[in-house]
């Protein structure tokens, strides 16, 4: 990847999105394309050929996708399916009609069955059924990754490299309580109870599910990391995680300690928990020569900072 390549970034705005964006801005790279959902619908087949036939993108980060929490998920599932079908469908095809280098699709641990042996392999994919709370979003990022490995099959060359990244966070995420993920829900929620002087506040489920969260700008090196690799016969796909998982209880009470928050902290056990465990067993893209570099008493503390400077 040179300098000067054409680079399309789809969603460049969202968590993963812009972390992309800071780290090519900040090493140099002086040719990435982009559009904001208002001038592309990435769901119009026709407008997403005629975007690939204008700017003849040569390399191709697919960050884009309907993504949201338990609460979204469960009430809005075809939403989930239909978006990020469509969007998966029309950006593999364009990026192969007009013949991209690499394109990489970010899928997600929740594609991982329910029930599965920690740390989870890749191998272990489709050998269960993911969680209920999540299938639609799973079972649509599951059709992403099989048509990734179609087109290297059918084609005979490997140019779309699915990976898949644990529960990510930072600047730019979705701190929105009736949409957003655990980490980010949970700076708001504090941050909220707190200004309100609340005497307690109520969390869903137990807080004893255990989750491996990483930074975006972990991705992102990632991610580049993975597209500027010279082998072809890369072992598809590759997990992205740090290799250290922590339960909901521990990540609500370092999060409390860093807003500030001296309140009770209850678990309404009657709301669903997800998934008991996900921890990504990562060896094989750090067998390349990768690591992450943020821990998650950095992340936080600099995504709270984000969140102060920038939500409010």
């Amino acid at each position: 990847m040179k300098l000067n390549d054409p680079i399309y970034i789809a969603g460049h705005t969202g968590l993963i999105g812009s972390a992309l964006m800071r780290y090519f801005k900040a090493n140099g790279f002086t040719n990435l394309i982009t559009s904001t959902r208002l001038k592309l619908d990435l769901t119009d087949s026709l407008a997403v050929d005629r975007f690939f036939r204008t700017f003849r993108p040569k390399f191709v980060f697919l960050a884009a996708g309907h993504v949201g929490g338990i609460v979204e998920n469960q009430t809005h599932p075809v939403d989930f399916i239909n978006s990020n079908i469509s969007i998966q469908l029309n950006v593999l095809q364009a990026a192969h009609r007009y013949n991209v280098s690499k394109l990489l699709f970010f899928g997600s641990s929740c594609m991982y069955p329910r029930e599965c042996i920690q740390r989870m392999s890749e191998s272990d994919l489709l050998s269960g059924k993911p969680e209920e709370t999540s299938i639609a979003y799973a079972v649509s990022k599951l059709a992403g990754l099989q048509m990734c490995f179609a087109y290297n099959k059918q084609f005979g060359e490997q140019k779309f490299i699915p990976v898949i990244p644990n529960s990510a966070y930072g600047p730019f995420d979705n701190f929105d309580p009736s949409s957003g993920h655990v980490l980010s829900v949970l700076i708001r929620k504090f941050y909220e109870a707190k200004q309100k002087s609340m005497s307690y506040i109520s969390l869903w489920g137990t807080g004893n599910p255990r989750r491996e969260f990483i930074h975006a700008d972990d991705i992102a090196t990632a991610s580049a990391f993975l597209m500027m690799y010279d082998e072809n016969n890369l072992d598809l796909p590759l997990n992205i995680g740090v290799g250290i998982d922590y339960s909901i209880k521990e990540l609500a009470n370092y999060i409390a300690n860093v807003v500030g928050y001296t309140g009770e902290i209850r678990w309404d056990a009657s709301k669903p928990d997800g998934a008991p465990k996900k921890l990504l067993d990562s060896r094989r893209i750090k067998s390349l020569g990768w690591a992450p570099k943020i821990s998650l008493e950095q992340g936080i503390k600099s995504t709270y900072k984000w969140f102060l400077e920038n939500e409010l």
